[in-house]
């Protein structure tokens, strides 16, 4: 083995075959089963399960409910069992709706296991046998072929024309060409050609390579390791209701216990009557639907999202999108296509712009239509071409090398037919393209004529097979200026090969005639750039963040307008920065390039210091624990691999960034009618904590029982809280900054208008309360109309609430949403059953009422409406503050 600390990458091959005992022969079948048992099987450890009972559990892990749960057990106690029963069904119906939403449990270590293959082809014993993939042991010889996936970490020792994909670990946007020779110490992880990596996929050439790590140990296992040690982060709605929850606790336990010592001492009450005036407070007092409705809320605009294409994995992250302040993207595949693209070809006449969409054939030539020039660099790059691309469901695919496909794709913008351009040129020889020379070269029958010559590859490469007379300074500045736009450039040229000269590596074409440059890059999405326009107008920057290289990185930045030059950043220069340097450089700088998964995930956190809400999109295992790590991690969901989709919280079914866009707009929607339930919740639940503190105060019987208020808070608030969820977005959604993730749920303002309300509605239950016992109405009937006064306001004040900040209701509103008309109606039927149907009156106690009964809650409930109209009315006049 190599001596500790020295990596394989620096490693001769030799000496890497001779340090783990497997030469040519490979290990023999004993020594595989010792290393075996020494080193364990090639696979991830499982992830630790929560159980569907700990699951359960977790739901009734809450303050509020805590309370409910007291409540509960007391008043059976004391032999309530009607009170009791209906407490203790509110919590389990809020514990079984949290259970059914919360999601999938984690299943990302899962996902990041299948994607090592279940066999391998290796040498032991002498011979090719397949074993299972998880048998494999340092040292084995792994035989890799087109088409198969990296079973382990493996130094190569061979490879012939092998090219790897490593995008789903790297980021890196291009297959690459692998080589078996040593490299220095330091290089970085994309740049190690010597090593296939466990999960990347094989997509061209053979290759052979010795196991050097497995399981745990490869760079799969260690990107495993990282995203195991991430938390998730609570979405700041989730912070702000836990926060909500404690201090309303607080209030709540210090208010009963102040009117139990009131009620037993100042007003000699019985200790068990007393408790049952502090059971009516504490459920007057806590929004036991509040939960629901903002589940439902979230449940709604999942659906909204999903019809943008955006698919919500867990509920909270709804809300969250509309708080993202920064996006960190990823390049390949998020903001570009992952597709080579030719985007610009330079011959002899000047250079042309090449328009189209990945490998489709649809494109144009600016400023002209393609010249004979271009048409004859076009057949050139066909003839010097193994590559096809073809029509399938979802658009046009390669098959075989991206840059050569992009070739192709080229060909037919042109007007050739590749097919037809290679029958009437057959090849007859080939010195294939290797690392070492760059460069690949044909040689075609010409028809009785002279053979002909395709030449394509690096430009100081293909320079030098060209006849005399050439400018080489004029092309090679070419090839900087296109290299500078972070495009990949290829030369083109052609010849003719003479009778009876060997068509060989060591013996490469000479004298052949440049036909010019071609330049390829992956292309931005053509949406991404309108929404990268949008995030900017709505105040939120966009970071990207990818493993490719610097100036590829720094072009497409600039094409997408990120900034006008921006700076980039390579990830060697993030390591050995403390905390806060390296805050600074994440909010000052907008493009990263050659990044690893640690790094990624220190800049989220990095973004996240200052309390910022931060999205990652991304696409590959490189981006996992960035991805968990993030207040939303959205992942590509055709391009994106399964462990980048269950470290997500978002996946994107189009892969397009513009949906990301789309699903913030429906975020901030989302939050908005998650404020506007709150802002109608606190009030009327407050009204209904007025009526009973100050009927003990006065000393007469409560208003209501406290299976009345439930009655209320459970059923008829909740089918009306749920009306705001469908509230269109306002206006200006996009054009407003991210809120503030530190913002209180009760502001000053909405605590200002809370006691308002509660006066108003503390009022008009002593109002009609006196109206019924001057009456001579019973408590039973007097109680019945109290509770249908509280509903009236609720639903008067629901138009309210609907209404813009500063703006009021005006009467041809009212009946604006479907959502509103539907509540209100089933609102005033389970009003008519509470009232008239006789298991509901021996369930609540109460009586029918007659019809000037009903007089008196709608008089209170259109003197709410009104009241808060008048005061809409001074907001829009400066006279107060907003309330929201």
């Amino acid at each position: 083995m190599p001596e500790r600390g020295t990596p394989w990458h620096a490693e001769r091959s030799e000496a890497v075959e001779a340090r783990l005992g497997g030469g040519p022969a490979g290990l023999a079948s004993t020594e595989a089963a010792a290393r075996l048992t020494r080193h364990g099987p090639n696979r991830l450890p499982e992830p630790r399960r929560r159980g569907p009972l700990r699951r359960l559990a977790m739901q009734f892990h809450n303050p509020l409910i805590y309370v409910l749960l007291a409540s509960s057990v007391v008043s059976g106690v004391l032999s309530h069992w009607v009170d009791a029963g209906v407490i203790l069904a509110v919590v389990v119906l809020n514990a079984v709706v949290g259970f059914l939403q919360e999601g999938r449990a984690e299943r990302s270590l899962e996902a990041i296991r299948r994607m090592i293959d279940p066999r391998a082809a290796v040498v032991r014993d002498g011979r090719r046998v397949s074993v299972p993939a998880e048998a494999l042991v340092p040292g084995d010889r792994v035989l890799l072929e087109p088409g198969d996936r990296v079973p382990a970490d493996l130094r190569l020792v061979a490879a012939e024309h092998l090219r790897v994909d490593e995008a789903a670990l790297t980021g890196e946007s291009q297959a690459v060409l692998k080589g078996g020779g040593p490299l220095a110490a330091d290089t970085p992880l994309a740049d190690r050609v010597n090593m296939a990596w466990s999960g990347t996929m094989v997509v061209a050439g053979r290759g052979v390579g010795l196991v050097v790590a497995t399981g745990d140990g490869t760079e799969l296992g260690r990107i495993s390791r990282l995203l195991r040690s991430v938390e998730g982060l609570q979405t700041p709605l989730t912070r702000q209701l836990d926060g909500f929850a404690r201090q309303i606790t607080a209030v709540i336990l210090v208010a009963s216990l102040a009117l139990f010592v009131l009620a037993v001492w100042g007003r000699g009450y019985a200790a068990d009557e007393a408790f049952l005036m502090v059971v009516g407070l504490a459920v007057a007092a806590i929004p036991e639907g509040l939960p629901a409705v903002v589940t439902i809320t979230l449940a709604v605009g999942v659906g909204r999202m999903a019809a943008r294409h955006a698919l919500i994995r867990h509920l909270p992250a709804v809300e969250a999108l509309g708080g993202v302040a920064i996006v960190c993207s990823d390049k390949t595949g998020t903001l570009t296509r992952n597709e080579m693209m030719v985007q610009a070809v330079v011959t002899p006449e000047g250079e042309v712009a090449v328009s189209g969409e990945g490998y489709a054939p649809d494109g144009a030539f600016a400023p002209d239509q393609p010249s004979e020039a271009l048409v004859a660099l076009a057949r050139v790059a066909l003839l010097c071409n193994d590559a096809e691309v073809h029509h399938a469901e979802g658009g046009w695919r390669p098959s075989g090398d991206p840059m050569e496909a992009a070739l192709v794709t080229l060909g037919h913008k042109a007007g050739l037919d590749p097919q037809a351009e290679r029958r009437a040129c057959p090849r007859v020889a080939e010195i294939p393209f290797d690392g070492g020379q760059q460069y690949m070269a044909t040689c075609h029958d010409n028809g009785g004529e002279a053979p002909v010559v395709a030449v394509k590859g690096a430009p100081e490469r293909v320079f030098a097979m060209l006849a005399d007379g050439v400018e080489l300074g004029r092309w090679q500045a070419q090839v900087r200026a296109l290299a500078s736009r972070g495009l990949r450039v290829l030369a083109i040229a052609t010849g003719e090969a003479p009778p009876g000269a060997p068509f060989t590596a060591e013996a490469p074409p000479r004298g052949l005639r440049l036909l010019g440059l071609v330049g390829l890059i992956d292309p931005p999405r053509a949406a991404a750039l309108a929404a990268v326009q949008e995030c900017r107008e709505a105040g939120i920057r966009i970071k990207m963040i990818t493993g490719d290289h610097a100036l590829t990185a720094g072009a497409i930045a600039a094409q997408l307008g990120l900034a006008d030059a921006p700076r980039v950043v390579v990830g060697a220069e993030l390591e050995g920065l403390s905390p806060e340097a390296l805050a600074a450089l994440a909010r000052e700088t907008d493009v990263f390039a050659r990044t690893t998964p640690e790094a990624k995930l220190r800049l989220v956190e990095a973004l996240q210091a200052d309390g910022s809400v931060v999205a990652m999109t991304g696409d590959g295992v490189n981006d996992a624990p960035a991805l968990k790590r993030a207040d939303v991690g959205v992942a590509m969901g055709i391009t994106g691999t399964e462990v980048a989709k269950e470290a997500s919280q978002l996946v994107l079914a189009d892969d397009n960034f513009a949906s990301i866009v789309a699903a913030v707009r429906e975020g901030r929607t989302v939050y908005d009618n998650i404020t506007k339930v709150i802002a109608w919740t606190l009030p009327t639940n407050g009204g209904e904590v007025f009526a009973v503190v100050g009927a003990m105060a006065l000393g007469v019987a409560l208003p209501v029982s406290a299976v009345q208020i439930l009655w209320i808070n459970l059923v008829t608030a909740v089918a009306l809280g749920l009306t705001l969820a469908w509230d269109p977005p306002k206006p200006d959604v996009m054009r407003r900054p991210p809120r503030s993730p530190r913002a209180p749920l009760l502001t000053r303002a909405l605590a200002l208008q809370t006691l308002l309300l509660c006066g108003l509605f503390g009022a008009g239950v002593a109002a009609v309360y006196a109206w019924m016992v001057q009456r001579g109405q019973g408590l039973e009937a007097t109680r019945t109309a109290v509770v249908h006064t509280l509903v009236a306001m609720e639903i008067a004040y629901l138009y309210n609430v609907r209404s813009s900040p500063g703006g009021g209701v005006g009467l041809a509103t009212l009946w604006a949403t479907p959502a509103v008309r539907l509540g209100v109606a089933a609102v005033v039927g389970c009003q008519l059953l509470f009232t008239y149907a006789p298991p509901l009156q021996a369930m609540f106690h109460t009586r029918p009422l007659g019809p000037v009964d009903w007089l008196g809650p709608l008089v209170a409930g259109l003197w709410v409406w009104a009241t808060v109209e008048v005061v809409h009315r001074w907001r829009r006049r400066g006279t107060l503050t907003p309330a929201r």
